[in-house]
């Protein structure tokens, strides 16, 4: 089995961790063995445990989303590659990364009430905690903008957690390791931001 189970993940509740802090997904579907890719934000609806999404009418992915097809779904966590120097103990390099992979079948949403009340709530989990951004239901913008707009459900057939965090190693590699992934992600965004702007 792969990857072995200790970096297995089948705990519902950290997997929903994922989703809810790192909610840009990657949606995959398959047509004519040909893969299409889209990255989208996706909400976990408590309420039925389905993720909701919206998608630009013109991405050629929008006709796939729709009639109960399959579709798999890639929850990005933190990553980074773990040097050996770290460690207290003799080690090899390797990488440390959370992913949640998620398989399901899509439905199309068509009405426009639904699609307007979705974005409004999507806006209002996305600016959480602050709110410093409230989207209106009376935004022109907002109305002039849905035609163009297609919102979508997945009902979640499968959940698979992939968390590869120095599980197999001793107490202290592991906080190293922990401490090497919060380090690299901050300071990896600082670099990669300043290098392109």
């Amino acid at each position: 089995m792969y990857p072995p189970p200790k970096h297995q993940e089948n705990d519902k509740v950290h997997l929903l961790e994922v989703i809810k802090t790192y909610t840009l997904a990657t949606v995959i579907s398959v047509k004519d063995n040909t893969p299409l890719i889209t990255h989208l934000p996706l909400i976990y609806r408590e309420t039925d445990g389905k993720l909701i999404g919206h998608i630009d009418i013109y991405n050629p992915q929008t006709s796939l989303l729709k009639d109960e097809n399959e579709v798999t779904v890639i929850f990005y966590g933190p990553q980074c590659y773990i040097s050996p120097n770290i460690y207290t103990t003799t080690q090899l390099p390797t990488w440390n990364y959370v992913r949640v992979h998620l398989t399901g079948k899509v439905t199309k949403i068509e009405s426009t009430a639904a699609l307007k009340q979705s974005l409004i709530t999507m806006t209002e989990f996305l600016e959480a905690p602050e709110h410093q951004y409230v989207l209106e239901p009376d935004n022109p913008r907002l109305d002039k903008n849905l035609k163009y707009i297609k919102m979508f459900e997945i009902t979640i057939d499968t959940w698979e957690g992939k968390f590869k965090l120095s599980q197999d190693k001793k107490p202290k590699d592991k906080e190293n390791a922990r401490q090497a992934l919060i380090k690299a992600n901050q300071e990896s965004i600082k670099q990669f931001l300043d290098s392109i702007f």
